[in-house]
């Protein structure tokens, strides 16, 4: 959720695809766990970097110190223009 990633077409409430098995690239949209949340940004792999879409977030600096897992890299994005509750029980 949220709105750091409009600048690349996804928005708040898109489900997304993810592929665990594709090697994440630079630049690459990725899902990983960050300190035990889950987020969804650009790799920045040169700069042990996330990168956010908008202006409105800076980058998050990758330390040592930092829980991450990479998840996958994002293939699709789906956007809902009907909610159903029937979904929204399966959603954290």
């Amino acid at each position: 959720s949220g709105e750091s990633m409009q600048g690349v077409g996804i928005f708040d409430g898109d489900l997304l695809l993810v592929d665990r098995a594709e090697e994440a690239k630079n630049n690459d949209v990725i899902v990983a766990n960050l300190n035990g949340l889950f987020v969804c940004k650009l790799l920045d792999k040169t700069n042990a970097r996330l990168l956010s879409a908008s202006p409105l977030y800076g980058p998050v600096q990758l330390s040592q110190e930092d829980e991450f897992q990479l998840e996958g890299v994002v293939t699709r994005s789906i956007r809902l223009h009907r909610t159903s509750p029937e979904l929204y029980q399966c959603m954290p």
